[in-house]
C-alpha cells in the first residue's frame, strides 16, 4: 500500500525514496569521515594533523612548513583555498602552544591570506577555529585554525538544501597555486 493511501502516515518524508519536494544530491564518499572512529581520528598515532607532515607536500595537501606550524589545505574544504593552519606538536588548545608556536601560528596565519589574495583575489576571510567537540572541532584533539576565502554569492542553494559544497577546482591545483603565491622570507 502507498504511504499516501494511509492517513495514519503524517511524515512521510521519512521514507526512503518518498519524494518530499527537494532534489538531493547525494555524496556517498563523505560517510568514511562521518563514521570514522573519533579516537582514532584524533590519536596521536591516528591524527590527520600529525600524519600530513610525515607525507610529501602533494601527497599531505602542505601548502608550506615552518619551523613549529605548517599550512595545509582542508580535506573538506568550504571553499577553494581553505587553508588550515597546524602547530606540528599534538596539542588541543591555543593555551598550549609555546610563545614561539603562537608567534609562527600568527605569521603563517598572515602569510596564508597574503598567499589566498594573490592567488585567487578573494573578497573577505573566515578566520577561527573551534576549541573542543562542543564548540564543533572536528578534529579537537590537535589544534588547528580555518583560514576560508570568501567571494560574492560563493554561498548557494548547495550547502543550505543540500548540505553538500561544490567546489570548481581539485585541492592538488588550489594548492599548486598556493605554494607559487606563498610570500618569501617566512
Amino acid at each position: 500500500m502507498a504511504h499516501e493511501d494511509d492517513p495514519s502516515l503524517e511524515d512521510a518524508s521519512s521514507f526512503a525514496g518518498v519524494a518530499d519536494g527537494f532534489e538531493r544530491l547525494w555524496t556517498p564518499h563523505r560517510m568514511a569521515y562521518v563514521q570514522a572512529d573519533r579516537a582514532t581520528r584524533e590519536g596521536a598515532d591516528g591524527c590527520p594533523f600529525c600524519a600530513a607532515p610525515g607525507k610529501d607536500d602533494a601527497e599531505g595537501l602542505v601548502v608550506h612548513r615552518g619551523r613549529t606550524c605548517y599550512a595545509v589545505l582542508n580535506l573538506f574544504p568550504y571553499n577553494p583555498g581553505h587553508l588550515l593552519i597546524c602547530p606540528y606538536r599534538h596539542v588541543a588548545l591555543y593555551l598550549d602552544l609555546t610563545a614561539e608556536e603562537t608567534a609562527e601560528f600568527t605569521a603563517l596565519t598572515r602569510d596564508a591570506l597574503r598567499a589566498l589574495g594573490a592567488a585567487s583575489a578573494p573578497g573577505g576571510f573566515n578566520i577561527g577555529m573551534n576549541q573542543g567537540d562542543v564548540a564543533g572541532a572536528g578534529v579537537s584533539a590537535h589544534l588547528h585554525q580555518h583560514v576560508v576565502p570568501r567571494w560574492g554569492g560563493d554561498m548557494n542553494f548547495l550547502p543550505v538544501v543540500a548540505q553538500t559544497k561544490a567546489l570548481p577546482a581539485l585541492l592538488e591545483d588550489t594548492r599548486r597555486q598556493l605554494v607559487a603565491a606563498w610570500p618569501d622570507g617566512t
